[in-house]
């Protein structure tokens, strides 16, 4: 079974930290690019951070550059995202994507940024 199971998501202050989790079954993860996107309410989807294989190449949208580091453990089959200096902006739904041939996608975790 191909799946893509996020974690990590939830509620945190203006300038907090949250580490998102994305942990892959069923297919050849080391041969994956992967990446995180977001979407807010009314807001379409965006690219956060992109990790190319084999992990040594990394991307990011402009609006997170500096506060958002994107990581992957190819051992644990899991990506990563640590989202730092968090803003009220931050908050969507962010989802999982992996990508070679075919794409995968995760189901998404709520992160919320208010005071």
């Amino acid at each position: 079974q191909v799946q893509l199971v996020e974690s990590g998501g939830g509620l945190v202050q203006p300038g907090g930290s949250l580490r998102l989790s994305c942990v892959a079954f069923g297919f050849a993860f080391s041969d994956y690019s992967m990446s995180w996107y977001r979407q807010a309410p009314g807001k379409e989807r965006e690219l956060v951070a992109i990790i190319i294989t084999p992990g040594v190449i990394t991307q990011y949208a402009e609006s997170v550059k500096g506060r958002f580091t994107i990581s992957r453990d190819n051992t644990k089959r899991t990506l990563y995202l640590q989202m730092n200096s968090l803003k009220p902006e931050d908050t969507a739904v962010y989802y999982c994507n992996a990508q070679r041939r075919m794409a995968y996608w995760g189901q998404g975790t709520q992160v919320t940024v208010s005071p």
